[in-house]
């Protein structure tokens, strides 16, 4: 009745390495989310973990993805709508960028992000330099 799933592709294998990290460091990500909201709140635009041509962190503006959706003919209106209806202080919401595709990074941590800032106890430059440094040594096959 259930068959194997699919071998991953070389093109999604990046999604399956993205989605692991992301499970693996839940509360230094919610945390790293609040203290980004903390800074700039939604002027800057959505996070994004952009896999090219290293790992690393960016801002997407938000008329960037509603472009990036009209080139795409709406398959990111979804996404869209959660950007539009996010609640930083409950849910941690990311855009991964890697092999001209995206991927939605959405979950709610266990305590709230609030909480998984105060008790990762590391300021938002410390963060984004021991993720980022994270990042690299996880994802870096992707561009090999």
């Amino acid at each position: 009745m259930f068959t194997n799933p699919q071998p991953e592709t070389s093109d999604s294998q990046w999604r399956y390495q993205l989605d692991r990290f992301v499970k693996e460091h839940q509360q230094e990500l919610a945390a790293l989310s609040w203290a980004l909201w903390q800074e700039n709140g939604d002027s800057q635009g959505t996070i994004g973990i952009n896999l090219e041509p290293t790992p690393h962190f960016v801002y997407c503006p938000n008329t960037a993805i509603e472009q990036f959706n009209l080139k795409v003919d709406s398959r990111l209106q979804e996404i869209i709508g959660l950007i539009k209806h996010h609640k930083p202080e409950v849910e941690v919401l990311m855009i991964g960028i890697g092999k001209e595709q995206v991927k939605l990074i959405y979950f709610e941590p266990q305590p709230e992000p609030p909480t998984c800032f105060r008790e990762v106890g590391k300021d938002l430059d410390t963060l984004l330099e021991e993720l980022e440094a994270k990042l690299v040594n996880t994802l870096t096959f992707i561009n090999s």
